[in-house]
């Protein structure tokens, strides 16, 4: 590692981004003590905000560029402990799923949210270096194949919530190599014929559980949904949002959904649900817009990218964050199933927020390098 870490001048270092960064996740420490006040997550995520600060500088000290290059051992690693976390004894099993490593003294980890990095590396390093002219339908396999793996042992864990995320990943590296029309438009049409009979089979097979398909059924139609069942989750998240008003119930805990423990996994999928109540309408359009400049930055830190590679790493990256925003704040507000994706920097875990500062590492390493041929 030592090799490829190389000094560079501080001036070209993005403090904005990783202000922000750091901003959204102390926001987020602060609604993780006013959901659990009387638990240890918000110090934890205090501890992971220090670690991912380190690991932060480190990646943006290293020259992005050769870590591209040795892209395919990374993506190896990634892929062996997908698998290493299935191995009984070994991966750990919460919540119906064997997602997690225990690791002595840190903790547990989960090597899904890490993965997502060697998997943009790995198409960075495929894609980075075509030339011009449209996409090619072997290329085009290729980088559906380089998904493929790691989603297919997600969802052996099974984890549908976090293999969805991979997807944005692969279409904003297929939009930028300049895909063919008609295989979108083919991959699209598969999608709407395939999906209702996987749907279908998934049902008849068993393989779809009856939580996961009643959780679709609630947002196809909430009326009828039973709010002490499968409905729960949705109808006791838009209560606490509803409950916020336009600046929050100011610290009175008493009425609060999640102290009363109403509100199921106040600290990680709806800790947008405790954002609303607890700073109101205006709480959340100010988190938005963090998330908005920080999305605008990231996107401007790709246009000076001195590489295509670089280019697909910040914009995988970005479009990745971005859909992770959007499937947990549409979830929160009932308009998209409860699946189980947190919110970036805001929801408890030291994975996700560690995962993220290296992502971030590496889009401030693409442009402190931006004027190097």
């Amino acid at each position: 590692m030592a090799a490829i870490i190389e000094k560079r001048n501080f001036r070209d270092f993005d403090w904005l981004v990783a202000l922000l960064a750091v901003a959204i996740v102390c926001f987020g420490v602060w609604q993780i003590y006013n959901a659990l006040p009387n638990t240890t997550y918000w110090q934890k995520q205090i501890i992971g905000l220090g670690i991912a600060l380190v690991a932060l500088l480190v990646i943006a000290m290293t020259d992005y560029r050769r870590v591209v290059d040795a892209a395919p051992f990374f993506y190896g690693i990634g892929l062996f402990l997908l698998v290493l976390v299935l191995v009984p004894g070994i991966g750990m099993r919460i919540n119906g799923q064997q997602a997690w490593i225990k690791v002595p003294i840190v903790g547990q980890f989960q090597p899904s949210e890490f993965v997502k990095i060697p998997v943009v590396l790995m198409l960075a390093k495929y894609f980075g270096s075509r030339r011009s002219g449209t996409l090619k339908l072997k290329e085009f396999l290729i980088g559906g194949a380089i998904l493929a793996a790691p989603i297919g042992l997600i969802m052996l864990e099974p984890d549908a919530g976090q293999a969805m995320t991979y997807f944005p990943i692969l279409a904003v590296v297929l939009f930028l190599s300049a895909v063919k029309m008609r295989y979108v438009v083919l991959t699209i049409v598969a999608g709407l014929v395939f999906m209702p009979l996987a749907y279908w089979a998934g049902v008849q097979t068993g393989k779809i559980k009856g939580y996961q398909q009643e959780r679709i059924n609630v947002i196809l139609d909430p009326e009828n949904a039973d709010p002490r069942g499968f409905g729960y989750h949705t109808i006791q998240s838009m209560i606490t949002v509803g409950k916020g008003g336009l600046t929050g119930i100011k610290g009175d805990t008493e009425t609060s959904q999640s102290v009363l423990k109403f509100l199921p996994e106040p600290h990680t999928d709806f800790i947008f649900a405790v954002t609303a109540e607890n700073t109101g309408f205006l709480g959340c359009i100010s988190l938005l817009l963090a998330y908005a400049l920080l999305l605008s930055r990231l996107i401007s830190g790709a246009r000076e990218a001195p590489d295509r590679a670089g280019m697909i790493v910040i914009m995988a990256f970005a479009g990745e964050l971005a859909f992770q925003i959007f499937i947990n704040v549409g979830m929160t507000l009932g308009f998209l199933p409860v699946i189980g994706v947190p919110l970036p920097l805001m929801s408890a875990g030291l994975s996700a927020v560690l995962a993220t500062f290296i992502a971030i590492g590496f889009v401030i390493s693409v442009k402190m390098r931006r004027f190097v041929n």
